[in-house]
């Protein structure tokens, strides 16, 4: 079977859908839907069964919302801005009961409630002098690979694959790093959504030993400084929610916490949930 995803536009008379389908994670996921909203999630139905999806997911706008919720779907988490200043809602079905029980709801809560009652950071972090910080280039995709194969077991894409990194790095995604003695041992990146002005940070990997210097929240900041050069002010991330340090990390850099994604991808080490956090970039520079 080819685990490979795929991004496609389809045009019917009636509407017109972007759809993003993931074998690997067994999901299919509408990045946006123009026209007859109930026509195109028959077709999203149809296509999310012959692929044997165990979630399908609506990136859902304001408008749409009363439709999704009429024909099945669970509203997850919400962006702030994310079409061009409006809104968007992820809304999700399942077609497993075992996609949709979470082994670890209570906890993952109890993780959001502890990281919200952290104060924001507010003091500038110095790492020591031997951490070089670098926007990454196609030519360091090997170093960058390596250092995502350490850390992550499987990952929802193919950042283990340095073409894979060059193909995005070309597609407008931004990476920066830390380098100690020429090797990658901290990472992070903004997948950049052009047409709708908006990106994701994501990607963020830091190896064990270098987990103390509060390198990742200089990443972001860079990263998010670049945005707002570029402007972009609608930044979000998604966080695996047993992270307690990387929902502290986005907590501290002042996003807020707008939901979580059951069962949404395979992270780390299993599948897992994954906290929605928001920021406008419009309101920190």
């Amino acid at each position: 079977m080819n685990l490979t995803a795929s991004i496609a536009t389809i045009v019917t008379k009636n509407f017109s859908m972007n759809v993003y389908t993931d074998p690997y994670n067994k999901r299919l996921r509408v990045d946006d839907v123009t026209g007859n909203l109930s026509d195109a999630i028959i077709k999203a139905e149809e296509l999310a069964g012959e692929m044997n999806a165990e979630k399908l997911i609506f990136k859902g706008r304001e408008e749409q919302f009363p439709r999704l919720v009429e024909k099945g779907f669970q509203c997850e988490g919400m962006i702030e801005g994310y079409f061009l200043g409006s809104n968007m809602h992820f809304f999700s079905k399942y077609y497993t009961d075992e996609r949709k029980k979470s082994d670890h709801w209570v906890t993952e809560d109890g993780i959001v409630k502890n990281v919200q009652q952290l104060e924001p950071s507010k003091s500038s972090i110095i790492p020591p002098s031997e951490y070089t910080l670098k926007k990454i280039e196609k030519k360091d995709a090997e170093n960058l690979a390596t250092l995502y194969r350490a850390v992550f077991e499987i990952y929802p894409t193919p950042l283990h694959d340095p073409t894979y990194i060059r193909k995005t790095i070309d597609e407008g995604t931004i990476y920066y790093a830390f380098f100690l003695e020429d090797k990658c041992v901290s990472a992070a990146s903004a997948e950049v959504n052009q047409l709708y002005k908006n990106a994701e940070l994501t990607d963020c990997a830091t190896l064990p030993d270098h987990r103390k210097h509060g390198l990742m929240k200089i990443l972001l900041e860079k990263l998010e400084e670049e945005l707002v050069d570029n402007g972009i002010f609608c930044s979000y991330s998604l966080a695996r929610a047993l992270s307690f340090g990387m929902n502290a990390v986005l907590h501290q850099l002042n996003y807020h916490y707008r939901g979580r994604l059951m069962n949404n991808c395979f992270i780390y080490d299993k599948l897992e949930d994954m906290n929605v956090w928001v920021k406008d970039l419009s309101k920190s520079f």
